[in-house]
């Protein structure tokens, strides 16, 4: 460990009390403290991460750590002049010679749990280097630590019985003898009586018989104490394994599936399943050992009935039921899918997923390969499959090719899994539809299912995916996103399939909308941003900022058009995020983008700064499409702030912004003031290197973007640009203001005229596309 020598033990030292707790948490009977403080320099000089008994590669070494383990502990004890320590650690090396004796690897594994968990334990009071929030980590238990320590108690517990066991049939065995020596008494009794022999002998065999039936009777008893003191040690076992498994599967394991959801909307996932993997299957251990000790004491009960027997092996054959139901809601709850299907998913489209069954490896599952099935339900029999614990094979939504394969064991990871790499939906059968629902509403799952044979036992285990929408085309995929996105985020861990709320607070989609956009983009929203956002999705444009508990509805999110809009609020907050991701990332993780602002607050920013002061922002009437707007004079005096047409992605398919940003030379400083050069210059194409030996003739154009009528700030260095073909009848192709007009590309609203015919005070500014503005240059340096 870190430090070395007594380094460690006096981190420990000097940790707060409210801390001290949570260290006797770690150390109790099973591992005394005074042991921890005795062997420090030993146990420091030891790597406990990578000492795993578990690890075949190990456990080879097991035996000889234990023997060094005994041998310094007797060398402490014996040269300790601290008489209570000296008790302490005699105590403890009697009893670590009494449990671990059988089993050498069980004292390395809780000594090295106990390692772990102060390590930790003094990470968090390191981490935190005595600052505030102190009190949150010393107050709230690590459920890892609270695990572990269950865990070794469970352990303990187990090891005790197991003991008991034989110690009753040793009891047992030793009743056996003592009862035949009574029956030869007895015989020989008889044989006195009938020989005649004097009384006086017969008298005194008499009475060793009736001694003999006293031993007899007293071993009876302690035989059958023994058998009830057991059953109430198992029962108790029992119920606290059935505890530790509900915070294993019910909580940890739950949290697990609630993140891998939450993550499909961007979330960060710390992905603990190999963590949770070892507690299953640890804890499966355990209950097979619980069962197994159970079959022992029935087969003694049978072998020899005690009084009140009947009622034990009743006792029995309940707690035996029950160890049975814990082991069946293991195996069934640790059935996951460890690799999602995509939530929006095409038809006759190829597509992955992975389940692994958690305690697989350790209860020789894969000894009897498993097959899994896979079948695609509806919402509808998602709900009765949760209401029935049980569901009928044969009533399924739609047809998946490759759905069938059989599960692995992989030996170096220790998982039983399998990947299904080739599956695609060949046909979905929807249900009917009421109101306003749509294909891209409805809501399936993918359910996979197996049988599990656990020695003599078959578990059917089955795992429901996260809710899927099927498509058929391309553009169904923005609302389907929606339906996803919104399942993601809002719905409940225990629920009906696939109840959502109808509402949520603006600052539960704010956090969503930041989240997905950052997993998407690289950066998340600002204050700004989502004050933006939650302008357009109340359709209030003089929102206050006191909205954060304002209600969202599902109809305003992703149903509803924006007002005078063709698209929903979603659809244009998804087109925005989509274009930015495949043409604007650098940029606006560069915070070059001011992105989220409206048309009247860039005007207002606009017009306090210097001509040729400009901004990128995303356009209120174009899906993913982000415009230019810049400060200039105004004829007459004044100044206006003018507007290129919303540049879209076919766009830059053909000119990247940041080139079409340093073709416009009208342009000078990027809002506030940042030389435009110094903001998008590390963005810019450069130039390819001229081709030596061209042969065919020709020299390759370059396309460049300019805008007519626009008198330059600059003096413009590049070669002379020859006109145009054609100036497009566009209405407000480049526009201080008005509507885009419906008739741009017909060649019929085309007309031909040079660029020194289109002053400003005559016609509204435009905006050409860039097939239209071929300067032909010479590619060069």
């Amino acid at each position: 460990m870190e430090g070395g020598g007594m380094a460690t033990w006096e981190r420990i030292q000097r940790l707060p009390e409210r801390f001290h707790q949570q260290m006797q948490q770690v150390y109790g009977a099973h591992m005394p403290i005074e042991v921890r403080q005795a062997l420090s320099d030993w146990i420091d000089s030891h790597d406990w991460q990578t000492l795993n008994p578990d690890n075949p590669d190990v456990n080879q070494y097991v035996p000889g750590l234990v023997g060094q383990f005994m041998h310094e502990l007797e060398e402490k004890t014996n040269a300790t002049n601290d008489f209570v320590m000296r008790i302490k650690l005699t105590e403890a090396l009697t009893q670590f010679k009494q449990d671990y004796s059988n089993d050498p690897s069980c004292l390395i594994r809780v000594l090295r749990n106990c390692i772990i968990c102060e390590q930790k334990i003094i990470a968090q009071y390191e981490a935190s280097s005595g600052q505030q929030g102190l009190g949150v980590l010393g107050g709230v238990p690590d459920p890892t630590l609270t695990i572990l320590q269950e865990m070794d108690e469970c352990r303990r517990n187990t090891q005790l019985m197991e003991e008991q066991i034989k110690q009753m049939h040793q009891k047992e065995e030793a009743f056996v003898i003592q009862y035949q020596d009574m029956q030869k008494h007895n015989a020989h009794l008889q044989q006195l009586q009938t020989t005649g022999q004097s009384a006086e002998i017969i008298q005194r065999t008499q009475q060793e018989g009736a001694q003999f039936e006293v031993l007899i009777k007293e071993s009876a008893r302690d035989l059958h104490q023994a058998r009830l003191n057991f059953e109430k040690s198992i029962r108790e076992s029992v119920q606290q394994i059935a505890q530790l498994q509900h915070h294993i599967v019910n909580t940890q394991l739950a949290k697990w599936h609630h993140a891998q959801q939450l993550a499909g909307n961007g979330q960060p996932f710390d992905n603990n399943l190999d963590q949770i993997q070892e507690w299953c299957e640890e804890l499966a251990g355990l209950i097979w050992r619980h069962l197994q000790l159970v079959h022992r004491l029935e087969f003694l009960i049978n072998k020899m009935p005690t009084t009140s027997g009947g009622t034990l092996k009743e006792t029995f054959s309940q707690l035996e039921n029950r160890i049975k139901v814990l082991l069946s809601a293991l195996v069934c709850g640790t059935f996951v899918i460890e690799k999602q299907p995509p939530q929006v998913m095409k038809t006759n489209t190829r597509f992955c997923a992975t389940v692994r069954l958690l305690v697989g490896g350790q209860l020789n599952v894969h000894m009897s390969p498993p097959e899994v099935r896979v079948s695609i339900i509806s919402e509808a029999q998602a709900l009765l499959l949760a209401r029935n614990d049980g569901y009928p094979s044969n009533e399924v939504s739609g047809e998946i090719l490759n759905n069938v394969c059989a599960m692995e064991y992989h030996q170096a990871s220790k998982q039983l899994s399998v990947s299904f790499r080739n599956m695609s939906l060949k046909r979905i059968r929807r249900a009917e539809k009421k109101g306003t629902e749509s294909v891209m509403d409805e809501k399936f799952c993918l359910l996979f299912q197996s049988s599990v044979k656990v020695g003599d036992i078959t578990f059917s285990v089955q795992a429901r995916s996260l809710p899927v929408v099927v498509i058929v085309h391309g553009n169904q995929e923005p609302h389907a996103r929606a339906t996803v996105t919104w399942d993601n985020a809002f719905s409940e861990q225990q629920r009906q399939p696939f109840v959502v709320p109808e509402c949520v607070t603006w600052s539960q989609m704010a956090h969503v909308l930041s989240t997905k956009f950052h997993k998407t983009t690289g950066r998340g929203l600002s204050e700004s941003n989502l004050h933006f956002l939650a302008t357009k999705a109340f359709r209030n444009p003089n929102l206050g900022h006191d909205f954060r508990d304002h209600k969202l509805s599902w109809a305003l999110f992703c149903k509803e058009q924006l007002p005078e809009r063709g698209f929903t609020f979603w659809e244009w907050f998804y087109a925005i995020m989509k274009v930015t991701k495949e043409h604007l990332r650098l940029l606006w993780n560069d915070g070059v983008v001011w992105g989220f602002v409206s048309r009247r607050e860039a005007e207002d920013m606009l017009l306090k700064k210097p001509n040729g002061t400009f901004l990128l922002r995303f356009s209120d009437s174009e899906l993913g499409g982000v415009s230019i707007a810049w400060v200039a004079d105004k004829e007459g005096g004044g100044k206006e702030i003018l507007m290129v047409q919303p540049f879209t992605s076919k766009d830059f398919q053909i000119r990247s912004l940041a080139d079409r940003i340093s073709d416009l030379h009208n342009i000078l400083y990027l809002y506030p003031d940042t030389v435009k050069d110094q903001a998008f210059a590390k963005y810019y194409t450069r130039p390819s290197e001229p081709q030596s030996g061209q042969t065919n003739g020709y020299i390759k154009p370059m396309l460049i973007t300019q805008i007519p009528g626009i008198p330059q700030l600059v003096s413009d260095s590049d070669p002379a640009t020859p006109q145009p073909f054609y100036a497009h009848s566009e209405s407000q192709n480049m526009y201080a203001g008005g509507l885009h007009d419906a008739t741009f590309g017909d060649p019929n609203s085309m007309q031909l005229y040079p660029l020194t015919a289109a002053p400003i005070s005559a016609q509204r500014l435009k905006r050409f596309r860039d097939e239209d503005f071929c300067t032909v240059q010479q590619v060069s340096n």
